[in-house]
């Protein structure tokens, strides 16, 4: 995919590690997408509500509220929408008889733009970016 070919998106991108999360920030904003950042998962679903975003994008270990507890949180309020684990620990996961409930894509750290790019594609392309 090319940057021409991609639809701008309002992305939450949620990281307990400053850098991570302006990494992440910049590398999407690159693409155009409009992001906003949240700190933890509290911060997170203090700022979440259904329709404001097309993708919530959230590191796995973070304390307090681990990315998949957050995940299952933003689907109780908003069953539809994507959400994208950022995370470590991708193949123990996928291969842990616990399924993340609430996770659509799972993106391998480390990571690439071209990985954000597909976890992008493959979580919105159904429908059309939020305004």
């Amino acid at each position: 995919m090319t940057k021409s070919e991609i639809v701008p998106r309002k992305i939450l991108v949620v990281d307990d590690e400053p850098y991570v999360c302006d990494a992440v920030r910049m590398m999407l904003a690159f693409d155009g997408h409009q992001v906003e950042t949240a700190a933890c998962g509290k911060d997170a679903l203090a700022m979440f509500n259904p329709g404001k975003y097309d993708l919530v994008i959230t590191d796995y270990a973070m304390p307090a509220m681990k990315g998949d507890e957050l995940a299952a949180a933003i689907k109780s309020r908003s069953p539809s929408q994507p959400v994208v684990l950022i995370t470590a620990y991708a193949e123990m996961l996928k291969s842990s008889d616990n399924p993340l409930a609430g996770v659509d894509f799972i993106v391998s750290k480390p990571f690439l733009l071209e990985n954000l790019r597909e976890a992008v594609e493959k979580t919105t392309a159904k429908d059309g970016p939020k305004r």
